[in-house]
């Protein structure tokens, strides 16, 4: 009833406008007002900005960091462009990453060689992935602060020749592989004596599973990595010579696992570690043991 009321009020105004010879502009204006003041009371609620999507990068397939699995179990989200879900470590984080900055997370699978070229094309945001901060990602890559702290392990089997060994001193002689382009491949396996390397497994899983069928002796990791090997395989060991004289020798940043995003993108680089430095390394161990609580196999 407002609505046609005012709309017969403004038929009588042009009406009376013209009657007096008012300029047309003046009409239009005044008309323009009445209809104005009909709609006042319309709130409009479409935002003004729709929410950011974090994009973060990832294998999918590195337990206990990150995994993929057929349902949203345990919280695992979906993973672009498939019907699959990823969960572990680094989803966890990057979920909680996303929720204290009101970002929509959105996880993109990788092959561990694509994770820095995407985030040099900007691809995507960030890469969640288990990395070790190294002076040669930081050439093309800034990182966050460490999400978690990891130290070098070995595999090895229950029924190895090696597995009594107290130092990498006894690992002499053995043959050996890691994954590739990581920290255990390039620095840490060639500090075994005499070790014979085998060529770089594309990813971890392969890496166990050539040391479950007995093509080499011992495989050098991460203690998380491990620590998940142990509840998929029985049969294997991990020896930690950490904190020992014949412990590997590695760098805090061979060791410091970080967040990575393209060079330069200070404002994402901030916003990850403002959420980071509200978490303890006693934090970090607790999303550790609860994603490898649940890894593939675990039950």
């Amino acid at each position: 009833m407002k609505k046609i009321l005012a709309l017969a009020l403004s038929a009588l105004m042009l009406f009376a406008f013209c009657a007096c010879g008012t300029p047309a502009e003046t009409v239009a204006e005044t008309t323009a007002e009445v209809v104005d003041n009909t709609t006042a009371e319309v709130v409009d609620n479409t935002p003004d900005t729709e929410k950011k999507v974090f994009r973060v990068a990832m294998e999918c397939a590195y337990a206990p960091y990150n995994w993929a699995q057929e349902t949203d179990a345990n919280g695992a989200v979906a993973i672009a462009d498939t019907n699959m879900f990823a969960y572990g470590y680094d989803v966890i984080i990057a979920k909680k990453i996303a929720e204290e900055n009101n970002w929509d997370l959105e996880i993109v699978k990788l092959d561990w060689d694509s994770l820095i070229p995407a985030l040099q094309a900007g691809t995507v945001d960030a890469v969640i992935a288990g990395q070790s901060i190294t002076a040669d990602r930081l050439e093309q890559v800034d990182f966050s602060t460490p999400y978690y702290y990891a130290t070098i392990v070995t595999l090895v089997k229950n029924d190895s020749a090696f597995a009594s060994a107290t130092s990498i001193a006894d690992l002499k002689g053995a043959t050996g592989t890691s994954q590739l382009g990581t920290i255990w491949y390039d620095h840490c396996l060639g500090q075994i004596p005499e070790v014979n390397m085998l060529p770089a497994q594309e990813t971890a899983p392969n890496m166990l599973v050539a040391l479950n069928a007995g093509t080499c002796d011992v495989v050098v990791t991460d203690r998380p990595t491990g620590e998940a090997a142990l509840v998929a395989y029985d049969n294997f060991k991990l020896l930690d010579f950490y904190g020992t004289e014949g412990d590997y020798t590695v760098s805090d940043e061979d060791i410091n696992i970080g967040i990575s995003v393209q060079k330069g993108n200070t404002e994402m680089l901030d916003a990850i570690n403002a959420v980071l430095a509200t978490m303890t390394a006693s934090d970090f161990n607790d999303l550790m043991a609860e994603a490898i609580s649940v890894q593939p196999l675990a039950e």
